[in-house]
């Protein structure tokens, strides 16, 4: 008997195709140049920013703003005079007549110190917005001892 050969293909050696790896680094570097070139068309404007002076005087002499101030104690401060939450709605009316009168805007500045609780500030100014004074002013930063 003849014996069959079976021919047995020789194992070809593995190896690293260069070129395809060479298009996705390609692929990669262009994309992050292109992102990097979009990032510098972010465009902004300088701005001068106030710097808050407190040595200097806000209000001048002649100035009718009114300063509201709201203890953590619940208690009210008009123009640094103490005074009850239920006087509130009749001196807002009495000082919008009074300006309104002499051909002016009512001016108000609410104020309180840092333990002062937010409901009793929120219910000042529904009194502001009760009383018919549209325009009022908050202070965000507190530079003066409450009541002086």
């Amino acid at each position: 008997m003849e014996a069959t050969k079976i021919k047995v293909a020789k194992l070809k050696k593995a190896r690293i195709e260069i070129i395809p790896l060479i298009d996705v680094i390609f692929f990669l570097l262009a994309t992050f140049v292109l992102f990097t070139l979009s990032l510098n068309r972010i465009l902004s404007l300088p701005v001068n920013l106030p710097v808050p002076n407190p040595n200097t005087q806000t209000l001048k002499e002649e100035d009718e703003t009114v300063i509201l101030q709201v203890s953590a104690e619940e208690s009210l401060f008009w123009n640094r005079e103490p005074m009850e939450f239920g006087e509130l709605p009749g001196r807002l009316t009495a000082y919008k007549s009074n300006v309104e009168n002499a051909g002016k805007q009512p001016r108000i500045m609410v104020s309180n110190d840092e333990k002062a609780k937010f409901g009793q500030a929120v219910r000042v100014l529904d009194e502001i917005r009760k009383s018919g004074i549209k325009s009022f002013s908050v202070e965000t930063t507190n530079t003066r001892a409450t009541g002086k």
